[in-house]
């Protein structure tokens, strides 16, 4: 069985190029993984208690159509493929679907989700009756792997990461959503860093394909920026590899690597709507311009 949520949409949640930004279709997610938990757990006459809480541990991220806001709405099954005993991954499916049943699907998304006792911070196991309630939505499916990266510090970009109050959630951390989104200003920073050296090459956008991303420690709200460090590690035919982590590196209270993430852009023609392949030597200009791989 399979949860289903229809999700609004919002004329803010739209890019430079007219599709659904990248961010913003984890931000749906997480609000059918609300839909989703509640049901369930309702469902099964599980209570949450105040001193609960739920946190992301990891997403694993696949864009496969690029999505416009006609509709209004959108459509978001949900379903459980691993139960474990402190965590448990529920797979996602972003589609609209025409009245004959034809479904077009614009992302398939992995999230890991952990409970932990909100007074302490400390994750705790899952319970029974949790585990029975997410029962009836399992499928088989893989089992989500930890995101490792290897940034290159000596050649990596550097963007302070600047916490807004408005970026956090009920337990005052900064919302998982919003990481994905600092990722994504360290990344445009990243591009801007070539934009000289591409000056004398047809423009040529990039829209993401894929998105990884660990959560290993909480970012909380401080006037002190964090680090993120940013780098390419590959590029192929059509597309580029970006990995990157948050930091905190400060002085006093350094708790080293807070998230990792990697990414894949693929070089697009907006007015294609294709993936293409960039010009003899666009490629080597980039790698050149950000210090080689």
């Amino acid at each position: 069985m399979r949860h289903r949520y229809e999700c609004p949409l919002r004329w803010a949640d739209l890019d430079l190029l007219g599709h659904i930004n990248n961010v913003k279709y984890v931000d749906y997610l997480q609000e059918a993984r609300g839909a989703f938990l509640r049901a369930c757990l309702h469902a099964a006459g599980v209570e949450r208690h105040e001193s609960d809480g739920l946190i992301v541990v990891r997403h694993e991220v696949s864009f496969l159509a690029p999505m416009r806001l006609g509709g209004g709405t959108v459509s978001i099954e949900s379903w459980v493929t691993g139960i474990h005993g402190g965590s448990f991954t529920l797979d996602h499916e972003i589609f609209r679907e025409t009245p004959e049943g034809e479904r077009t699907v614009y992302l398939r998304a992995r999230t890991v989700v952990a409970p932990f006792v909100l007074a302490t911070g400390a994750p705790r196991r899952m319970l029974p009756e949790e585990k029975a309630a997410l029962l009836p939505y399992a499928e088989s499916g893989d089992r989500a792997r930890p995101v490792q990266v290897s940034v290159p510090r000596e050649r990596a970009l550097h963007f302070p990461v600047q916490v807004r109050f408005s970026d956090l959630d009920i337990y005052r951390h900064v919302n998982n959503v919003k990481y994905i989104e600092y990722f994504q200003e360290a990344r445009i920073v990243l591009f801007k860093k070539s934009r000289e050296a591409l000056a004398d090459f047809p423009r040529i956008s990039v829209v993401v394909a894929q998105t990884d991303l660990e959560y290993v420690a909480p970012i909380t709200l401080r006037a002190q920026p964090y680090d993120c460090w940013s780098a390419v590690t590959a590029v192929g035919t059509k597309s580029m590899t970006i990995e990157a982590e948050i930091v905190d590196d400060s002085d006093a209270g350094a708790r080293g690597v807070l998230a990792k993430s990697r990414s894949v852009v693929v070089f697009f023609d907006p007015a294609t709507q294709r993936s293409v392949v960039p010009p003899d030597g666009y490629r080597e200009a980039i790698m050149t311009s950000l210090g080689g791989i």
